[in-house]
């Protein structure tokens, strides 16, 4: 084979190649960049810091609202915490969260189960659904509490009286 035939045949094949990995090889989305993306909570950070990032910018609670995003702590199992999107309240134990990076590098997964496990019901200790298992997971992970959007805030207010 011709040294330059040679050189265009390795090129190709390191193109096809790159080509052949799935994208989250390269660019796996993590859970910050998905909350961001998808919430009105615009915070930066290291998930396990949006919590402590949040005061005074967003409001806080330990209920569950729609819109609003789960902070989970960092732990040994996850250094960085882990933040989710709140889709739907399903009970006071029970909601259905938007995330990524949880069962999978760079997955994302739309309307899983997350539950309060939590002995004072304040969504302090939580698991959530484990893709791999197809289940709610045996860890238990530790949350901070709620981050509500500026819109939620707004919207629990009454709406002022109008003159007429």
């Amino acid at each position: 084979m011709l040294p330059m035939t040679r050189n265009v045949v390795a090129a190709f094949l390191a193109l096809f190649s790159f080509a052949a990995v799935p994208t989250v090889a390269h660019a796996r989305l993590q859970c910050v960049a998905y909350a961001r993306q998808i919430s009105e909570v615009q915070i930066s950070g290291n998930a396990r810091e949006w919590w402590t990032n949040a005061e005074g910018r967003y409001e806080r609670g330990h209920q569950p609202k729609a819109g609003s995003v789960l902070a989970f702590s960092g732990t040994r199992a996850m250094p960085y915490g882990h933040v989710a999107v709140v889709r739907k309240v399903v009970d006071d134990r029970h909601i259905l969260i938007d995330h990524a990076n949880w069962s999978g590098p760079g997955m994302v997964e739309r309307g899983v189960m997350a539950v309060d496990v939590s002995p004072a019901g304040d969504w302090s200790e939580v698991r959530v659904w484990f893709a791999p298992t197809r289940s709610v997971g045996l860890r238990t992970s530790p949350a901070q509490g709620f981050i509500y959007p500026h819109s939620q805030t707004a919207a629990a207010a009454p709406a002022p009286a109008t003159q007429g």
